[in-house]
């Protein structure tokens, strides 16, 4: 199957120690790449222009039309504003919702673009060393509304390894137009509303994964999809892109009020976990639980081995006919 070019774009630039997640320890039915390696300190500096530099033509907001010139590029990492929004300025950190349109220099291929059939935004930790600095880097310090046109040379891109499943080589040069479309909340915001004494226990004042405690007592039996926090975004539909931040743990009765060890989280890197809702791309609690819940809010999900992994084990931490915990933030919908 072709690998998309939003899941490329994730892995950092050099990708020379990223792995490929352990195993289905999450609601995703497939794992998916996990970054670990770091941006390499030789990532070029953006200019705000260079000789030749491509020509753009078409609205922000739609599929840009990219004229590469003639002749090799400069080498350089450009970041041209094409259009300033009117928004508020990209921090570090802010998770910047980006849509755009790529493509090889020397080639003159087009690479999968959010504009196309099957195209998404792709949403961007801005100054994150765990994305590639074409998008990590440029977007920092921009206003929201902005297009900006981004020529990476390979070490602002993939690197000295290309991504041969995109037809993208070692010495790649490349060009992006890009639209920073909207600034997405990190979490849920709001209280959280009591949980009763028979369910998990969540803390999660903070940017970082949630503090789950699991009761003495036998889980239930059937899917739980109690709101925590209720969002005052519009309902996720069955078939949207659902951007969440998670924690899940395994339903395992602690001792005393210890806190149950967690088996996967999204806050490792601070990207957003991203899938479609409803069509099985997740275990069964996830696709049941989500769908119909408010963007902005925060779920907790307690779900039956019938709904998750039912009989299959999935390593030390998930023995087979795991009930298991999720506290899930969902933070935007497309």
């Amino acid at each position: 199957m072709r690998r998309r070019l939003a899941a490329a774009l994730i892995v950092p630039a050099l990708m020379l120690t990223a792995a490929c997640g352990g195993g289905d320890d999450s609601g995703k039915k497939d794992s998916s790449p996990s970054a670990s390696a770091s941006k390499p300190a030789d990532v070029p500096k953006p200019v705000a222009s260079a000789d030749p530099m491509p020509t753009v033509a078409g609205e922000a907001g739609k599929k840009a039309e990219i004229t590469v010139p003639k002749g090799e590029p400069s080498g350089k990492f450009v970041v041209n504003v094409l259009k300033e929004g009117t928004g508020p300025e990209i921090k570090k950190d802010d998770l910047v919702v980006t849509k755009y349109t790529g493509k090889i220099w020397k080639s003159g291929k087009e690479l999968q673009g959010s504009y196309d059939k099957d195209g998404q935004p792709l949403v961007v930790p801005a100054g994150s060393q765990q994305i590639l600095p074409l998008f990590s880097d440029s977007v920092l310090g921009k206003k929201v509304g902005s297009r900006l046109l981004v020529v990476a040379p390979p070490a602002a891109a993939f690197g000295d390894q290309g991504q041969p499943q995109l037809g993208v080589g070692p010495k790649d040069n490349l060009v992006f137009v890009i639209d920073v479309d909207q600034v997405m909340p990190k979490k849920a915001e709001g209280t959280q509303a009591p949980i009763p004494s028979d369910l998990p226990q969540v803390k999660a004042d903070e940017d970082k994964e949630a503090t789950i405690t699991i009761p003495k007592n036998d889980p239930p039996k059937e899917l739980v999809d109690k709101v925590l926090i209720e969002g005052k975004g519009p309902e996720v539909q069955k078939g949207q892109t659902v951007y969440m931040q998670y924690s899940g743990a395994a339903w395992a009765p602690n001792q005393g009020k210890d806190a149950a060890k967690l088996f996967d989280t999204s806050w490792k890197t601070g990207q957003p976990f991203s899938t479609k809702i409803g069509e099985g791309q997740v275990i069964e609690g996830w696709d049941k639980g989500l769908v119909g819940k408010k963007v902005g809010s925060r779920v907790l999900l307690v779900i039956p081995p019938e709904q998750a992994y039912k009989d299959q084990a999935k390593g030390e931490d998930l023995p087979a006919n795991s009930t298991l915990v999720f506290v899930v933030d969902i933070v935007g919908a497309m």
